[in-house]
């Protein structure tokens, strides 16, 4: 039996794009952070937001664009913004 094709999205692709690159700055402003306690209480608040976008970068590379993919991309932007309003980075 062949596989289902996967829907794709141009336009949701790039969001995923641009949340790559908002993880990765992210993270890179984190490693720079000198103090190792300070460090560690960002990286531990962030990986709520790493695991969200791991989860709809990995949903879109199975399923493709979905009901469910604006609602992953929805909660892993509010967990962003939840992160940036209580950490300045």
């Amino acid at each position: 039996m062949a596989k289902k094709r996967r829907k794709l999205n141009k336009d949701f692709e790039k969001k995923i794009y641009s949340s790559k690159k908002n993880v990765e700055l992210v993270l890179a402003k984190i490693y720079d952070i000198d103090d190792e306690d300070i460090q560690k209480e960002y990286m531990s608040a962030f990986n709520r937001v790493v695991y969200l976008y791991d989860e709809l970068k990995e949903d879109y590379e199975n399923q493709g664009f979905s009901d469910n993919s604006e609602e992953l991309f929805t909660n892993y932007k509010n967990a962003l913004g939840l992160f940036e309003s209580e950490f300045e980075i």
